[in-house]
């Protein structure tokens, strides 16, 4: 008999590819997203759209449950400031978010793995390089085993 070698894998098939969940507000965000598949602009598909009426009525345990759930990175978008289709929603996020950032980093979560931005209907290429930009980040933190351990615990 005659060993054989294991066959080599290809490094780009071993390669991390993360799991991003992107909340996005339904007037903006979403629509620049649409906009970015119509104009045919590229970008990596690692994200998974949800879409919310508003920025303003996300709660961030939806951001820690999608971790704990299993997503590597979050991205929640929406309109501008002053552009809102419900008058203040995305100036309420806004400030839960500045709150809801200083938890996480006191709960010892990654807070390089969840981004909050703005993109407008008319933003499609911004979208895609919002996407490409945290999927290479969150890509070169790797998997986020740590909050996903302490979920199978039940901590999390």
């Amino acid at each position: 008999m005659s060993a054989t070698a294991p066959a080599a894998v290809p490094a780009e098939a071993t390669r991390f590819e993360p799991k991003i969940v992107a909340f996005v507000c339904n007037w903006c965000t979403y629509a620049g997203a649409d906009l970015t598949g119509t104009s045919r602009i590229r970008y990596q598909p690692n994200v998974r759209v949800i879409r919310l009426p508003c920025t303003g009525r996300i709660d961030f345990m939806l951001v820690t449950t999608a971790l704990a759930q299993g997503a590597d990175g979050v991205i929640v978008s929406g309109c501008h400031p002053n552009d809102c289709h419900y008058t203040s929603g995305n100036f309420h996020a806004r400030r839960r978010w500045m709150v809801f950032r200083d938890l996480l980093d006191f709960a010892g979560i990654d807070v390089r793995r969840v981004v909050f931005s703005w993109v407008s209907a008319a933003e499609g290429a911004k979208w895609a390089e919002l996407v490409d930009r945290v999927t290479d980040e969150v890509r070169s933190l790797g998997p986020y085993g740590e909050v996903h351990d302490l979920a199978r615990k039940g901590v999390a």
